[in-house]
């Protein structure tokens, strides 16, 4: 791996952002996994996640940076109020872009507010679409 390279983060506690991780590990690109519980975390291995970071989202002060570069970040949405702490947490981790991707209509505002650099709503769980993203 190139020293310069960084991995892309994501939260993936759908099937859309199942299909996201799927689409990185067909196209064979560096990326780790956020979770904020020990089941999400073996979701994650069970779909061939190798590196997962696992995060206490109520803990603040345990809010680490990783051992390994960060680039562009991947937010898929469940839980809003998990959406904005993943967010909160992983802001200070990257100075490339952040994109929410989300099912609901919660206010895009409030995710722009926490940092998020986009806020991309789709009915599909078919996100090929990202792919776009992460050229260049």
């Amino acid at each position: 791996m190139d020293s310069r390279q960084r991995f892309i983060l994501v939260s993936a506690p759908n099937k859309a952002g199942e299909a996201f991780v799927r689409l990185l590990m067909t196209h064979r690109l560096p990326f780790a996994a956020i979770a904020n519980n020990k089941r999400e975390r073996a979701r994650m291995k069970e779909l061939g996640v190798e590196r997962i970071i696992l995060v206490d989202t109520t803990e603040e002060s345990t809010w680490q940076l990783p051992d390994f570069p960060i680039g562009k970040i991947f937010l898929f949405e469940s839980s809003f109020t998990l959406c904005c702490r993943y967010i909160r947490i992983c802001s200070s981790w990257s100075s490339e872009p952040t994109y929410v991707i989300t099912h609901s209509n919660h206010p895009r505002l409030i995710y722009k507010g926490l940092g998020a650099s986009f806020v991309i709503h789709t009915n599909s769980d078919e996100v090929s679409f990202l792919l776009h993203a992460l050229v260049g």
